[in-house]
C-alpha cells in the first residue's frame, strides 16, 4: 500500500533543524530513510546547504508531488513565510515561519497529504516574542488537533529501541509535580499509552512498569505514603481494565537490562525518573513522540542548539530516528 510521506517542519530556522535536515536528507539511502518533505523556506534550505558544504538539489513542490521528487532533491513545500535569520541568530521571521511550518504540517495531515508530523525544534522564547500564547510545541499541536472544540490530552513518550518511557508529570518543579500526581491522572495517562501503542505500535497487549514516587516505592509507607495512596490503586484499577500493569516499583531497579526485558513502557511519576535513563541509555537516538493526538507526531529529543547551528556540528540521528519511527507508527496505524 502507497504510504503518503512524512511531514517536517522547519522548527527554529536559525537553529540546527535545518542542518539535521539536509543532514537526514543526504543519509536517506545508506539509513533507508521514508520520503519526507520540509515544510518552510527552500531558499533558507539552499543558504543552509552551501554554508555547511553540501551540494543537494532543494526543489520547491507540492506534498502529493514530493515522493517523486525525494530520490534526487530535498523536496520542501513552501508555506509563503521566508526565514532571513542567520544561524543562531534568530530574527523577527523566525516565529512565524516556525508557527506556519507546525500549521501546515497539521493541516496536511489531516487532509491525508502527509501520513504523519515530524517537528524539528523550535525556541519558545522566539515564539513568545511574537505573541505565542502557547506554553510550548506539543499544546499547540493539541490545539490544532482539536475536534469540536475539545482539546486532546497529549502525552509525552521518549522512546528508542533500548528503552520507553512516558512521565506522568512533565515540566514542573518536584515539589509541584508531587502535589499534583493523582490517582486518576496516572490512569488517564496509562491508557492513553496503551491505546497508542496498540495501534500505532502494533503491540496487542502492552505491558506497563509503574514506578513508585518514592524511594523502595515507599517501602511500605516507612518512606512516603504516596505509593500506597496514589500509586498502587491506580495500578490495581488498570489491572481490572485487562491491562498488563505492574507496580509501583521500586524505580532504581527498573532500567536494568534484565528488567527491560519485561515491559514495553515504563511509566514515571515526574519528569527526571523518566529523562535520565532513557538518555542514559539512548541519548543520540531518543525520539520524543507525542500520544493521545488524532495524528502520529515525532520530534527528535534535543533542542535548537543555536551554539553549533551553520557549523556542520549537529548529529542527525535523533532526526533520522524520528523520521523512522514516524513511519514505523503510519505504517502499525494503517494495519490496525
Amino acid at each position: 500500500m502507497h504510504q503518503a510521506p512524512l511531514a517536517l517542519t522547519i522548527g527554529e530556522p536559525s537553529g540546527i533543524g535545518p542542518d539535521i535536515t539536509v543532514a537526514a536528507w543526504l543519509k536517506r539511502n545508506a539509513d533507508n530513510l521514508p520520503p519526507f518533505y520540509l515544510i518552510g523556506d527552500a531558499d533558507l534550505i539552499r543558504r543552509r546547504a552551501a554554508l555547511l558544504g553540501e551540494g543537494i538539489d532543494v526543489v520547491e513542490t507540492s506534498p502529493q508531488d514530493a515522493v517523486g521528487i525525494f530520490a534526487r532533491a530535498l523536496p520542501v513545500a513552501p508555506t509563503g513565510h521566508t526565514a532571513t535569520g542567520t544561524p543562531g541568530k534568530p530574527d523577527a521571521t523566525s516565529a512565524w515561519a516556525a508557527i506556519a511550518s507546525i500549521e501546515q504540517a497539521v493541516a496536511d495531515v489531516k487532509t491525508g497529504v502527509a501520513s504523519a508530523v515530524v517537528t524539528n525544534p523550535i525556541a519558545k522564547s522566539v515564539l513568545y516574542s511574537a505573541g505565542f500564547k502557547h506554553p510550548g510545541h506539543t499544546e499547540f499541536l493539541a490545539e490544532l488537533a482539536a475536534n469540536g472544540g475539545r482539546i486532546p490530552k497529549p502525552v509525552m513518550m521518549i522512546w528508542s529501541e533500548t528503552l520507553a518511557v512516558v512521565p506522568v508529570t512533565i515540566h514542573l518543579p518536584l515539589r509541584q509535580a508531587i502535589a499534583d500526581l493523582t490517582t486518576d491522572l496516572i490512569l488517564e495517562t496509562a491508557r492513553i499509552v496503551v491505546a497508542d501503542m496498540k495501534h500505532r505500535f502494533g503491540l496487542r497487549a502492552p505491558r506497563l512498569a509503574i514506578a513508585g514516587l518514592n524511594p523502595h516505592a515507599g517501602e511500605d509507607g516507612t518512606l512516603g505514603k504516596e505509593d500506597g495512596a496514589i500509586v498502587a490503586p491506580a495500578v490495581e484499577q488498570l489491572r481490572r481494565e485487562g491491562i498488563d500493569a505492574r507496580g509501583p516499583l521500586p524505580a532504581d531497579t527498573m532500567f536494568h537490562e534484565a528488567a527491560r526485558k519485561t515491559y514495553d513502557c515504563a511509566i514515571c511519576m515526574y519528569h527526571d525518573q523518566a529523562l535520565i535513563p532513557v538518555k542514559t541509555l539512548a541519548f543520540d537516538s531518543g525520539v520524543n513522540v507525542t500520544l493521545g493526538l488524532p495524528f502520529i507526531r515525532t520530534s527528535p529529543d534535543h533542542g535548537t542548539a543555536f551554539d553549533i547551528a551553520g557549523t556542520g556540528r549537529a548529529n542527525p540521528s535523533s532526526l533520522i530516528a524520528a523520521l523512522r519511527l514516524a513511519a514505523r507508527m503510519a505504517r502499525a496505524n494503517a494495519a490496525s
